[in-house]
C-alpha cells in the first residue's frame, strides 16, 4: 500500500447542492422553496403554524406543575449500605451521614439531603443521620440494633418557620 493509495469509502464525501445557479441545474430560480409566500422568505417560518387551525400546542389541555420549593434528595437503599460496609468504606463506629457517604465514594453528591429507602437488608449495627428514610428501612437499622435519626432540611433565606 502506497501513500497515494488511500482513499475515502465510496458515498462517504458528498458535494454540497448549490442553489440558485440557473435552470439548467435543476435547482435554479426558486432553489426548491416553490413560489411566493412566507416559508420561500429567509428567515421566517413560524413554528407550530398549522394554516389557521388551532394549533396541537393550544389544543391540548395544560398538566401539573413545577413545585419550586421541592427537595432532591440523593437515595441510598439498605443493600448499598452493607456493601460499603462489607467493602471497608463505612466505618461502623461513626456515624453514618451525608458527607461521610460522599467521602467513601458511596454518594456522589449529597443534593438537598439523603433519603434511607429499605430494599435489601442491613446486618451492622450502625447510628444513621439523614434527612429521611422509608418506615421499613428505619425498622430494618433498628431491628437490627442501629438507630435512624432524622435531620431537618436545611432551610433557606426567606423560607417561612
Amino acid at each position: 500500500m502506497k501513500l497515494s493509495d488511500i482513499a475515502d469509502n465510496a458515498g462517504s464525501r458528498k458535494k454540497r447542492m448549490r442553489v440558485g445557479r440557473g435552470i439548467g441545474s435543476g435547482k435554479g430560480k426558486t432553489s426548491g422553496r416553490g413560489g411566493k409566500g412566507q416559508t420561500a422568505r429567509s428567515g421566517v417560518r413560524i413554528k407550530g403554524f398549522e394554516g389557521g387551525q388551532m394549533p396541537m400546542h393550544r389544543r391540548l389541555p395544560k398538566r401539573g406543575f413545577n413545585n419550586i420549593f421541592r427537595l432532591d434528595f440523593a437515595e441510598i437503599n439498605l443493600d448499598r449500605l452493607q456493601d460499603a460496609i462489607d467493602n471497608k468504606l463505612v466505618d461502623v463506629s461513626e456515624t453514618v451521614n451525608a458527607e461521610s457517604l460522599v467521602k467513601a465514594g458511596v454518594l456522589r453528591r449529597a443534593k438537598d439531603g439523603v433519603r434511607l429507602l429499605g430494599r435489601g437488608e442491613i446486618k451492622a449495627k450502625l447510628t444513621i443521620e439523614v434527612h429521611g428514610a422509608s418506615k421499613s428501612a428505619i425498622a430494618a437499622v433498628e431491628k437490627a440494633g442501629g438507630s435512624v435519626k432524622i435531620l431537618a432540611p436545611a432551610k433557606t433565606e426567606g423560607e417561612a418557620a
